[in-house]
């Protein structure tokens, strides 16, 4: 009980004090894009380019290892059966 009330406690505080520092840099990026977006600059175009690169790439890597993982050891066992 007692640690499953630390591990709620620590999720909470956690993700409370994250939202701050997040809120506060999207808000200067948007600022940023606005302004170039109204002065006819195309900068707010790759910075949304640029979020996507580093948004996806996390996920293709780990997806990318996920995947040679899950065949790799499905591959095992039929390996082990036609042995015996």
């Amino acid at each position: 009980m007692k640690r499953s009330l630390l591990v709620v406690f620590l999720s909470l505080s956690l993700f409370l004090t994250s939202v701050d520092f997040a809120a506060a840099q999207c808000a200067m990026c948007k600022q940023s894009a606005e302004s170039s977006l109204k002065e006819g600059n195309t900068d707010a175009i790759g910075l949304n380019i640029g979020i996507m690169y580093l948004l996806v790439i996390p996920y293709v890597l780990v997806g990318g290892i996920g995947y040679y993982w899950y065949v790799n050891h499905k591959r095992q066992p039929e390996e082990e059966s036609n042995k015996g």
